[in-house]
């Protein structure tokens, strides 16, 4: 009998933790994709990487095409002529691989770029989130967009449009 008491006890307290949590669930890509700046920063940011694209591409094409005619004359030339071409080859190549690392890299053009275009929405959405879920009193927001692992959940706890809305006011 004191098990039974002592086990129904401990479940009741442990519902009643477990119940204590208020939490919601929203998705963050759907709210950003509602956002106009966001929007208009995605489509500024693939015009601009299309534009440094094609200038590395262009960059290669003439490393390719300087290739294609050193092999084109390599019979004809003297070992220093061959070596003279394939070190400018060499460098045209290095200076298109760096010229595309400069643009697309970690540090690159992009990147900064992205920063400065997507961070603003990033931290406009991000606090109204939080004050969402400070002014309702919820303990936990989890994210459907970036949680692969999230199998379920109730329609009554995601709360992506009533943030939208909060966005938009």
């Amino acid at each position: 009998m004191r098990r039974f008491i002592f086990a129904l006890s401990a479940f009741i307290l442990c519902a009643g933790v477990v119940s204590a949590q208020k939490y919601i669930v929203v998705d963050s890509e759907q709210i950003f994709r509602s956002v106009e700046a966001y929007n208009t920063a995605l489509t500024t940011l693939d015009n601009l990487a299309n534009q440094y694209q094609a200038k590395v591409d262009a960059a290669y094409a003439e490393v390719e095409t300087m290739y294609n005619q050193y092999i084109a004359q390599k019979d004809n030339l003297t070992a220093a002529q061959r070596n003279a071409k394939e070190q400018e080859i060499l460098a045209k190549e290095r200076a298109a691989a760096e010229f595309q690392q400069s643009v697309f890299g970690n540090d690159g053009v992009m990147m900064k770029k992205r920063v400065e275009l997507i961070q603003p929405v990033q931290n406009r959405v991000f606090s109204a989130i939080e004050k969402y879920a400070e002014q309702g009193g919820y303990d936990l927001v989890l994210d459907t967009a970036s949680n692969a692992s999230m199998l379920y959940h109730s329609k009554s706890v995601n709360h992506t449009q009533k943030i939208i809305e909060l966005l938009k006011q």
